[in-house]
Formats: C-alpha cells, structure tokens, sequence
C-alpha cells in the first residue's frame, strides 16, 4: 500500500478490525518512511454478475435497479426503507452465492416478486403487474385468485 503523504510502498499494520457492518476490513498503517498513520479498507472482491435481458442483451447487475423496483411496488405501504434494503441485499446475496457470472433477469424479477408476497401482497401485487405485464384485466385477476387461494391454504 503507497503512503498517501510520501508515495513510499512500505507500511506496517498497526491495527485491524472488521467494520461495523463486517464487510471490510479496516486496517490503520504506518508509513516505514516518513512515519504518517493512515488507514486502509480490505474488502473482499466480488464476481462481476451480468444480467442477460428479455431481449438477450446483457449489462452489469445494479443492485439500485432492484432496490427502485421494490421502492416502486411498495410506494404509500408501511414498509420502511431498511426492509426494502433488507430485500435488496438478500437477492444480491442470493445470486452472488450462485456462482455464476450470468444470470437472467427473469430469475432476479421472480426472486423479487417472492420476497415481496411474504412481505406485502399489495407491494407484491404492484410489483408483478409490472413484471408479468398482463396484457388484460382476465390474467391480472387470475394472478390476484392465485394469491388468494394460496393465502387461504
């Protein structure tokens, strides 16, 4: 790590500790030339995820896409933001443990719409009328049945 006072390469670790939220970890340092204390963040690297659209086109996943999407279907409901993020980190976390590179927008849609049922069905109902398009009122209402009848099971 080059010191950020003299552009020397060399350090010492003074101390470590993982962060609050335990995604990094924060190391202070000092400079073995002019003896300034910095410090330093160790995060682990992550796979680049690519999302392969309906049009099969791909693109890098943006986990703010997700989260505006929940935002979106849970507008006016009383879910706060931290279950919303909640929701958010969970589908990331979810596909980063998957292992692959790709994956296609379809599944990240129906794991969204997943975790929204359980939380709120009028968030879920909002979100999959977006996501499914329906293209009349008669497959809207059959999808609104089908949550009925799971609810009452």
């Amino acid at each position: 790590m080059r010191c950020p006072y003299c552009s020397f390469i060399e350090s010492k670790v003074i101390d470590s500790r993982p962060t609050d939220e335990n995604t990094s970890i924060r190391r202070r340092r000092e400079c073995l030339k002019c003896g300034k204390r910095f410090t330093t963040y160790e995060k682990l690297e992550s796979i680049a995820l690519v999302v392969i659209k309906k049009d099969e086109s791909r693109q890098p996943f943006n986990r703010n896409k997700v989260l505006k999407g929940i935002m979106t279907a849970c507008e006016k409901r009383p879910i706060s933001i931290v279950q919303m993020e909640q929701i958010a980190d969970a589908i990331e976390s979810e596909l980063s443990q998957r292992m692959e590179r790709e994956v296609k927008s379809t599944y990240i849609g129906e794991l969204v719409m997943d975790k929204l049922r359980t939380l709120d069905e009028v968030a879920y109902v909002r979100f999959a009328s977006v996501y499914k398009q329906f293209d009349d009122v008669s497959t809207f209402m059959e999808e609104l049945q089908e949550l009925l009848d799971d609810k009452k099971n």
